[in-house]
């Protein structure tokens, strides 16, 4: 539950944002701009049914599939899941410097020609990304896998909501403790984290099936220091892809995983965990 939240939080907090950015430009603006507002709700609407269809198609597709067919279907969503969690920080990395302006310049250009269904279909797509990205990053992590849905998940969606509303509103307010530099930092540190453990569980999933060879079975055990299979040690190899005992291939494909990360951040102009403050001028 605890990964379910933490996406749903991360990834709502960056849609709030793209929405607010666009609400205040619209509703700042002349008579013309404020005319838009209705369209900016019909974008936002179809973006997030966008992501709904996709979530039931994921579920449905699980539903009809069995056996090896179904094993790996989800180990291939799991793979893909970690590669668009990268794919997503890099690109934040690259535009998040001009995302505000670009977003503004676009609504200003089809406000100013009153393509208001052009400004509904800008918002659609911005929100569509963030809900399609957020329900392939769900469904790695397991929700929706067994073909239904438990409580526990349901309560790691809208605790992710609410926590992503309450902090929408403090970023808002600013400040040193708690700011958009500080939020952009952590979590895409986490983030990567996150996409490190799925990565893993990807690999943990093409061993069975006998798709890829372990090389050594078992590298090393550090299970009496910090067991993986229950506590601290099960979140923590959750959030992280840690392995108590993990194979030569985990290990391989794990250092291999950080050394990709450190190349491509690098070649995207900022080191690891690095803020994208130019989203919101501070």
């Amino acid at each position: 539950m605890e990964q379910i939240l933490f996406v749903v939080w991360r990834e709502s907090v960056e849609a709030l944002l793209v929405v607010g950015i666009l609400y205040a430009w619209l509703k700042n603006g002349d008579a013309a701009a404020r005319r838009a507002l209705p369209y900016l709700w019909i974008g936002v609407a179809a973006g997030l049914v966008a992501a709904v269809v996709l979530g039931a198609v994921l579920i449905g597709v699980t539903e009809e599939l069995t056996g090896t067919a179904l094993d790996a279907f989800q180990a291939a969503m799991v793979l893909v899941a970690a590669v668009l969690i990268v794919q997503m920080v890099l690109w934040m990395k690259r535009h998040g410097r001009t995302l505000k302006r670009d977003m503004e310049k676009a609504l200003e250009a089809n406000t100013r020609r009153e393509n208001h269904w052009g400004i509904a279909l800008l918002v659609a797509l911005a929100i569509a990304r963030e809900g399609s990205e957020t329900v392939i990053f769900l469904y790695g992590l397991g929700f929706g896998q067994s073909g239904h849905i438990t409580a526990a998940m349901y309560a790691g969606v809208f605790g992710g909501l609410a926590l992503a509303f309450l902090t929408f509103y403090l970023l808002q307010l600013g400040g040193h403790l708690f700011s958009w530099r500080r939020f952009f930092r952590v979590t895409e540190i986490l983030l990567l984290l996150l996409a490190a453990g799925l990565l893993e569980n990807g690999v943990d999933k093409l061993i069975s099936l006998d798709w890829l060879p372990t090389l050594i079975d078992q590298f090393w055990n550090t299970s009496a220091v910090l067991d993986d299979g229950n506590g601290i040690g099960a979140f923590i190899a959750t959030l992280t892809g840690y392995r108590a005992h993990p194979s030569l291939l985990n290990v391989l494909t794990y250092a291999a995983f950080w050394l990709a990360v450190w190349f491509l951040t690098r070649r995207a102009g900022k080191p690891a965990g690095a803020p994208n403050t130019a989203l919101t001028g501070r």
